[in-house]
């Protein structure tokens, strides 16, 4: 069967392809701002000298088994930190302490700047919390998280030895495709950059356990991109898992980092 894309917006625009799709991120904030309030959380603190250069730690009874890192999502060009709180509850209960950062978005930096935004992100919230590191990311944030451990990661060779596993949701990992879509004209993504900062075209760091995850009810575009890294990192020597969730799209592929017991959580802890 060929596969051909003739409109990369519609591959690439989720919203239009999931039912209430103009519903999220709305729905997530409610329930974010509750966790928040209720949490043991210290917000807001800063990992640089920009205005989104903060993050919101949370911490668990007693002391943790060790730090996990969420990346939100939102094309390089939307959303922070706010919006995704609650999604520590399933790590939290296992006794992990959560960071989840915001970093400045596009067209004020390029991805390049955030890759290095998310590494000093991860280098701060290590700081304050011993062990292993695990790293998560949504979308743009599975593409940031993996860029974490290619062998141009930035951050120190002392972080690299603790990351114990990244997972990435419906992560965009070959950055070539976005060039032709509409939001290109705020991310501003040339080919130099897209070879660059595409974890696909790059190398993992040794020792490297991926997880790629994403929703059946995801575009062939996101499913492609879900599997493409995971089948290349395995040639390259990192041990690597694809899967797809049933009756999950997009934006309700998250979820389950809200829920100690579901198994995306026992994927982001394995």
């Amino acid at each position: 069967m060929w596969y051909h894309i003739s409109d990369w917006n519609a591959v690439y625009d989720n919203a239009p392809n999931i039912p209430k799709g103009a519903d999220w991120p709305g729905v997530w904030a409610e329930p974010a701002a509750a966790f928040r309030a209720a949490a043991r959380a210290e917000l807001d603190i800063p990992y640089g000298p920009g205005a989104r250069e903060v993050f919101d730690l949370f911490r668990p009874e007693g002391a943790a088994r060790g730090l996990v890192v969420f990346v939100h999502g939102g094309f390089w060009m939307g959303l922070d930190k706010s919006f995704f709180s609650h999604l520590a509850a399933g790590a939290l209960a296992h006794g992990h302490a959560v960071a989840i950062p915001s970093y400045t978005l596009a067209p004020e930096a390029r991805i390049a700047a955030m890759t290095q935004q998310i590494g000093a992100a991860v280098a701060a919230a290590a700081a304050r919390v011993p062990g292993p590191i695990r790293l998560t990311g949504h979308s743009a944030g599975g593409h940031l998280v993996t860029r974490m451990v290619c062998v141009d990661s930035p951050l120190p060779p002392d972080l690299r030895a603790r990351i114990a596993g990244v997972l990435s949701l419906s992560g965009l990992h070959d950055l070539r495709p976005l060039r032709h879509i509409w939001r290109n004209a705020t991310l501003r993504i040339d080919e130099a950059e897209a070879v660059a900062e595409s974890p696909a075209l790059n190398t993992p760091l040794p020792h490297t356990r991926l997880t790629a995850w994403a929703g059946a009810m995801e575009t062939s575009e996101f499913l492609r991109q879900n599997a493409l890294l995971p089948n290349i990192w395995a040639g390259l020597g990192a041990t690597t898992r694809v899967v797809v969730e049933p009756n999950r799209h997009h934006f309700n592929i998250v979820d389950g980092l809200g829920q100690p017991d579901h198994p995306l959580v026992a994927a982001l802890l394995d």
